[in-house]
């Protein structure tokens, strides 16, 4: 056992390796939009859920919303208060449930920046 003289290995992310972390910056997808809800599945996500489903039926988007639950992949988006929500990799909203409109804004902004 070589404690001392073991060189470390460094690699470099290419790209060519999935990363953990989230990507900065929208990921556009043409007319679909990809959104979750970060949370422990309580009654405030569950309301989160449903204004943003509102939201999207109103911007004429289609999106497949993911329930995230799982506290390692919360953190690693770097949310530490929940609901969160996120869309198309970007988190744009944590700690509280978001209105219809608020949901609309926010989901429009994101599109907006990815196109």
């Amino acid at each position: 056992m070589n404690l001392f003289n073991k060189k470390k290995e460094t690699s470099k992310n290419d790209g060519s390796e999935a990363s953990c972390l989230p990507k900065i910056g929208g990921q556009g997808t043409g007319g679909s939009v990809r959104i979750k809800i970060l949370g422990s599945g309580c009654a405030k996500c569950h309301a989160l859920e449903k204004s943003v489903r509102a939201a999207l039926e109103e911007l004429h988007l289609e999106a497949a919303i993911d329930d995230v639950t799982d506290f390692s992949q919360i953190a690693a988006y770097g949310v530490m208060t929940t609901p969160a929500l996120v869309v198309d990799n970007v988190v744009v909203s944590y700690g509280k449930v978001l209105k219809t409109e608020e949901a609309k804004g926010l989901i429009a902004a994101v599109r907006k920046k990815s196109e």
